[in-house]
Parts: structure tokens; sequence; C-alpha cells
């Protein structure tokens, strides 16, 4: 049923303010060295149940349903993004070390989470879900990274030449892959209940996606964009990326997974093609993170209720979740960079950069709302998580990296670096 005249004229004026408003407040966030998502995230804040509602009951968002749909459009496409910027050759260079820092920094907090959920006050479970699915979602909500977040980060820090940079970039792409898988699992667990069948079902599904996606998805993803790309200009190759991530995305969706895993394979499979150059992808990276992302983080905003965290059990349960997701995360980094032998300081900061889970943390959120496995409450405490260790990470980093001796590999790096960027500033 088309839209009528006047529910058309609300979504637009809709649509317009909420991007408008985070254009500005994520611009403002930026010009305040904090990740524009903060500023993003406040508009929803604002204009939701945490301050528009209580100021003004009569006035609130009556088209959500549509603003969704177009975040989710933006989220899968966000996602992809980061699948295609994954620098896979970076993960083999780093190889041993990345690889214990990862498993560690995954490990710890996703145990530190599910047993914290376990413990919670039955009161902030969602009627219908299981103990056991919302400790494994909480698990997974206190494991993951944020690549855009720690690659902003390390990018205006002028850290992506350091060994900890590379390492915080390398393991933190294990991270998010992993957290991707989890999602799905957990997510399935939550729509099907949890039967053991259901479970393997999904497992067997996970275990076959990978093949598929090498044998089958790589070669016909590789064809599309060669055809694609073959065009002068970057239309055909934008739309036809944006056409394979959203059928992956329904693949993976028709078989009981997250659709954001699709997103992301998919995004995995471009940037592996051969034909994922700048010219085509610059576009697309415009339009996905000046319009659409925006958008999605300013409509998760209002879904937040920080009123809620005057009810002392909702306080509480913040401070708890809160404290494992940073302790779990640094205690995890700081592990597996030991047993590499890294240094102490090195270590700490390695901790530092991986607690930043902005971006992702939102996204998980947004995924145990929609499914019903947390409600608002839980929601807007796990915002809060994403926001206060995304903000924590560059002051830490900063202090951290003043004690860490550059070498020379590094130097070497960073004078490779300059090169490639010096001739970009001359034209």
């Amino acid at each position: 049923m088309p839209l009528g005249a006047r529910e058309l004229l609300v979504f637009m004026l809709q649509l317009g303010l909420l991007l408008g408003l985070a254009v500005l407040l994520g611009r403002l966030a930026a010009r305040l060295r904090m990740p524009a998502i903060v500023g993003e995230l406040t508009v929803g804040v604002l204009l939701g149940p945490s301050v528009l509602h209580h100021v003004a009951p009569g006035l609130k968002f009556t088209q959500l349903h549509l603003l969704d749909a177009v975040g989710q459009v933006g989220v899968l496409l966000l996602v992809a993004i980061t699948g295609i910027q994954l620098d896979f050759g970076l993960v083999r260079r780093r190889g041993a070390t990345a690889a214990k820092v990862s498993v560690a920094g995954l490990v710890v907090p996703l145990a530190l989470g599910v047993a914290a959920g376990y413990l919670l006050p039955a009161s902030l479970l969602t009627e219908g879900t299981s103990v056991t699915v919302f400790a494994l979602f909480l698990g997974v909500a206190t494991c993951v990274s944020a690549i855009p977040v720690i690659a902003k980060t390390l990018t205006d820090m002028k850290l992506l030449h350091r060994d900890v940079g590379q390492l915080c970039l390398t393991a933190g792409m294990v991270d998010d892959a992993f957290g991707w898988f989890m999602l799905s699992i957990v997510s399935a667990m939550a729509t099907t209940g949890v039967r053991t069948g259901q479970i393997v079902l999904s497992l067997v599904y996970l275990v076959a996606l990978v093949p598929f996606a090498l044998w089958v998805g790589r070669p016909l993803v590789r064809w599309t964009m060669r055809a694609a790309t073959r065009s002068a200009e970057p239309g055909p190759a934008v739309a036809a990326a944006v056409v394979l991530v959203l059928l992956a995305a329904a693949g993976t969706h028709a078989l009981g997974l997250e659709a954001i895993l699709g997103a992301f394979v998919c995004g995995a499979l471009i940037g592996r093609s051969g034909h994922a150059d700048a010219a085509w992808l610059a576009p697309l990276r415009t339009v996905v993170l000046s319009v659409l992302a925006p958008l999605f983080f300013a409509s998760a905003g209002l879904r937040m209720d920080l009123t809620l965290l005057a009810r002392p059990d909702v306080l509480a349960a913040s401070g708890v979740v809160l404290g494992v997701a940073i302790v779990g995360k640094f205690l995890g980094a700081w592990l597996g960079a030991r047993l590499s032998r890294l240094g102490g300081w090195e270590a700490f900061a390695l901790g530092a950069g991986m607690n930043a889970r902005g971006v992702i943390e939102v996204i998980v959120a947004m995924v145990g709302l929609r499914v019903g496995i947390i409600d608002t409450a839980m929601y807007t405490i796990v915002i809060v998580v994403a926001i206060v260790t995304s903000l924590m990470a560059p002051p830490i980093l900063r202090v951290a990296m003043r004690r860490v001796e550059l070498t020379a590999e590094e130097n070497l790096r960073r004078a490779e670096h300059d090169e490639l960027v010096e001739p970009v500033r001359r034209t």
C-alpha cells in the first residue's frame, strides 16, 4: 500500500531533520576531537525518549519503521565497506602476534560478558528470551572491536605506521569477523529458540558459507566487478557492488543468519576481487559515510532512553557491563601482547586501541533490539558502552605511545607513507 500524502510529507521532514542534525553534530564532535558517531547518536538522544518526549510529549517520530528500513540499507553497505577494506596481507604479515592478541582479546571479554549476562537481574531480560541467549549476546557485545573507529583514531593520531597501530587493525579485523559469525548464531537462537537441531543447522550453514564464498562467490564477484569496472564511469561498479552486497545479505538472512554477515563476507570478496580500486570506491564511501551511516546512527539514538538509568537496577547493570567490557578487552589484549613478548606500554596501548567499539557495538545493539534479545533499557546500556569506550581510546593511546620507543622499521614505514601522501598534497 503506497504512502499517503501526509505520511510521505512527515517521512521526508523527519528524514531531512535527522540527517541535517546528524551531519551538524557529527562535524561538531569531530572538531572537539571526538568520534563523529557521538554527535550522530546525540541527535537521536535529543529527539527521542531521553529528552524531547519529556519536554514535548506530543512530539515524536512516527515513521520509525521507514527510518529503520533506510538505516538497514546503510548498515549493510557500511559493513560491506569495512569488509572491502580488510587487508588480509596485513593479517598474514603480523601472523602469530596478531593471532595471540586477537584470540586473547576475544576469549577474555567474551567469557566475562557471558558470566555477567548470567549474573544480571532477571528484570533486564525481555519476555521469552532465555538467560543463555541473553548471556551469549552480552558476550558478543563485550568482545567486539570497531575497525572504522580504530582506523580513524590511529590515522588522526598518526599511529598507523607504528607496530601497535598495525597490530590493533589486524587483531580488530579478526575480532570483527568472529563477532559477525557469533552474532548470527545468537540471533538464530533468539528467533528459533534454543533447540539443539536449529543450533546445529545454523552452525552447518556457517561452516558451509566459507567454501561456498570461496568456490562460488569469489569467481562470481570477480566476474561481475570486472565487467562493471570496464566503464570509464564509477556508476556501474558502484551499482554492481551494492547489488552484490544486498543479494548476499538476503542470502544469509534467508538461512536464518544475520544479513550483516552476508554483507561482510561479500565486502571481503569484493575487496579481494582485484577490482576494488579507489576510483569507484570513493563515491560509494561518500554516500554511505556522509548520508546513510549518519542517518542510521541518528535513528539508533532515537531508540535510547537515558532516563531509564534513573532505575537503580539499570544504573547498576550499566556500571557492571561497562566495567566488564573495558576490563575484559584491556586484559585480553594485554595478555595476548605479553604472550608475544611485547612491552608493558605496548600491551597497554593495544588494549586501549582495541577497546573502541563505536560503530560495531551500535550495530550489535540494534540487531539485539530488533530480534527481541534485549529491551530499551539494555539497548541503552550497550550504546553507552559504545560511546564511552570510543571516547576513552584516544587519550589513553596518547599517554601509552609516548612511552613506546620508535623503531627503525617504524621510521621506514612512516617515510614510505609520507612519500605516498606528499605527491597527493602537491597536486
